[in-house]
């Protein structure tokens, strides 16, 4: 069978020379906003809406400051 790559007669690229890194998938964001989302309505409805939203957008700010700590520690050290 031919060789079905189309060559347009130009320079080749280079091969990539690293690995290109994404973090992994989390739920922490959509926790964070769920968390702000009720310390503001709170500032309308209620105090204790403030101090409960105030404490999962803190508790999720801080899980996600620690897992993207420990995800760069496991990166090589040239990247």
């Amino acid at each position: 069978m031919a060789d079905e790559r189309v060559h347009t007669g130009g320079p080749q690229a280079e091969p990539p020379g690293e690995a290109v890194h994404l973090p992994g998938p989390t739920y922490l964001p959509v926790v964070v906003a769920a968390g702000i989302t009720l310390l503001v309505v709170g500032v309308v409805i209620s105090v204790f809406l403030v101090v409960i939203g105030g404490a999962i957008a803190a508790i999720g700010v801080w899980r996600w400051i620690r897992a993207t700590r420990t995800e760069i520690a496991e990166l090589p050290l040239e990247h």
